[in-house]
């Protein structure tokens, strides 16, 4: 019996061996920072150029007026012979006129 005794007390005087310590967490900023790179990248290379683009087809719309050689989206050149809220008359050749919406255009000559 003082065997086991003996042995009981082996067990809880031997050196328990060493855990290697876990490394410490990184900083919440550090986890972040890619996911914060990313929508940078995203907002600079995609959306900002289209909110541009379409101010700037926004501000052509707006500043056409009668007499304005035009472009349309499929191609049509004329001048424009009359202006509404949002549609235009175009001429495009003598006798020859297109009622179009506005957002038709594509650029000005």
């Amino acid at each position: 019996m003082n065997w086991f005794i003996s042995l009981a007390h082996a067990a809880n005087e031997a050196p328990v061996p060493a855990t290697p310590a876990a490394p410490p967490a990184p900083s919440i900023i550090a986890q972040l920072f890619p996911l914060i790179l990313l929508i940078l990248i995203f907002y600079f290379l995609l959306i900002r150029p289209q909110q541009q683009r379409q101010k700037r087809q926004a501000e052509l719309w707006n500043s056409i007026q009668k007499g304005d050689k035009v472009v349309t989206i499929g191609g049509i050149h004329g001048t424009v012979a009359e202006v509404n809220d949002d549609e235009i008359l175009l001429e495009v050749d003598k006798n020859t006129k297109i009622r179009m919406s506005k957002s038709a255009v594509a650029a000005k000559e």
